[in-house]
């Protein structure tokens, strides 16, 4: 309870806003442990350090296991990622992410959230789910995440030439053509597979950053989809 000078009493009270659907908050989690799945996987395939006991009987099946594993892993995250692709511009429950879209436009909130970042500055009253800041790393991770898919179906295709290998032949025979040749594809995924690195680290910590300089929510609002704002009532 806050008093005024004309007496009268401010109540600040917090409001719940539902920021993100049960569907997107899933995909989330299920992309993220993908990724990092699929980070570890692929640099095991490309440097193995584990060799089995050389034997007579075919059990020697770790790397092929370990590939197999990352293909499916993969498939997945394509599968989720488009699913993610039509919940943002189809579902109700994004419509704080479209909203998010007109603020990249506005150059007065790009400088005040450049400027909360460096301290010198208080965090711009936001529409929708991101800042603008926000928002075009995401959509940068989007595209990244576009390339490493294409790139890893390419690089599938050329080891399975049957069934869904076949198929992603058939269809995306252009990406080796495009990039020159399937060691630039292989390198352009390794390139790639490091900005994934670099950005999650750094996610994680802008994560935390932010719930502790504006503690509404924002740790845990990708488990319970809930932020919270200031409510005035007089």
């Amino acid at each position: 309870m806050v008093s005024t000078g004309d007496n009268k009493a401010i109540k600040k009270e917090l409001e719940q806003h539902l920021e993100f659907g049960g569907a997107t908050r899933f995909l989330h989690w299920v992309r993220a442990f993908m990724i990092i799945f699929l980070i570890a996987s692929g640099f095991y395939i490309a440097y193995p350090f584990l060799q089995p006991n050389a034997n007579s009987e075919p059990t020697g099946f770790l790397q092929a296991y370990s590939r197999a594993f990352h293909c499916i892993a993969g498939f997945v995250l394509i599968c989720a990622s488009i699913f993610r692709l039509y919940l943002f511009f189809f579902a109700r429950s994004s419509n704080p992410e479209r909203v998010s879209i007109l603020q990249v436009f506005n150059p007065i909130v790009w400088f005040k959230t450049i400027g909360a970042y460096l301290f010198i500055a208080r965090h711009p009253h936001i529409k929708g789910a991101y800042n603008p800041l926000q928002f075009c790393t995401y959509l940068m991770l989007s595209v990244l995440t576009l390339v490493i898919c294409i790139t890893g179906v390419s690089l599938y295709s050329n080891v399975y030439h049957s069934g869904l290998g076949a198929f992603s032949a058939a269809w995306f025979g252009w990406v080796e053509v495009v990039c020159g040749g399937l060691a630039n594809v292989r390198a352009i995924h390794h390139i790639v597979t490091w900005v994934f690195i670099i950005f999650i680290p750094v996610h994680i910590y802008l994560v935390i950053w932010n719930s502790v300089r504006y503690p509404n929510g924002g740790a845990d609002v990708m488990i319970s989809g809930i932020r919270y704002v200031d409510k005035i009532r007089v």
